[in-house]
């Protein structure tokens, strides 16, 4: 029903910014919550930040809160996560989700094939 797409993963130097893209095809609605969720290796998969689809309301995991920043473009349809300040402990393979409803959880209706983001020195 949705496919999403992440882009904009690679390498950065601890304390740099990356942007990551999120884009969905196929139905969409405005009841949805979209945002993202990493996992690193040997962890499990953790919520990072989400937001509503129609009000934009933005939700934040503390460990990336005033370090991360989530936003939408209606126009082009995509889901943005900003990162900066990153740190090693930032290392994971990020995922966009999406969920119908205005809660995003683990159990997430849709998933992305995930963009590795490695912060290195």
């Amino acid at each position: 029903q949705v496919h999403l797409v992440e882009s904009g993963g690679g390498l950065v130097q601890p304390g740099g910014s990356l942007r990551l893209s999120c884009a969905a095809s196929g139905r969409t609605l405005s009841s949805y919550v979209m945002g993202w969720f990493r996992q690193a290796p040997g962890k499990e998969r953790e919520f990072v930040a989400a937001i509503t689809w129609s009000a934009g309301n933005t939700y934040y995991a503390n460990s990336v809160k005033g370090r991360f920043t989530i936003s939408r473009d209606n126009a082009k349809n995509p889901v943005y996560l900003q990162m900066n300040s990153l740190k090693p402990e930032d290392t994971a393979v990020y995922y966009c989700a999406a969920q119908f409803g205005t809660v995003l959880s683990r159990a997430a209706n849709y998933w992305g094939q995930g963009t590795q983001v490695t912060v290195s020195s």
